[in-house]
């Protein structure tokens, strides 16, 4: 019986159609459809976080580290509202309802509890 030959591909790889979406798009998204993500930009919020590292003396009140970076670093000081306001104002703006976190704290281990409850809630939904 005589063998099979491989036959070469005569394509190559095609690039995807779709550009990837950068975590810029995806603000910029979610700024246009959800009115409250421009609250972030109000003097108003600038000094309420301005106000919570004071008080929290630039502490991460989950890690104990000492916030001395500046943004983008992991030791950067970040406000973050302990309880999810979803454009509930009197929870974006409640002072007792934000803490100074670390940025590395921020965007690992709150974005994932918060990812979690969101799918539970998800699930409890269906």
């Amino acid at each position: 019986m005589p063998r099979l030959k491989t036959i070469k591909p005569r394509l190559g790889m095609i690039a995807p159609q779709v550009p990837k979406r950068t975590e810029k798009d995806h603000d910029a998204t979610r700024r246009e459809t959800l009115d409250y993500r421009n609250w972030y930009k109000l003097k108003r919020w600038q000094d309420l976080r301005t106000r919570v590292f004071v008080r929290d003396c630039y502490t991460c009140q989950q890690t104990g580290v000492l916030l001395t970076g500046k943004a983008p670093a992991p030791n950067s000081p970040v406000a973050h509202h302990k309880q999810d306001h979803r454009g509930d104002p009197d929870l974006f703006w409640d002072e007792e309802n934000v803490e100074t976190v670390s940025k590395a704290w921020h965007d690992t281990t709150a974005q994932s509890i918060e990812r979690r409850r969101r799918d539970d809630e998800a699930k409890a939904a269906l």
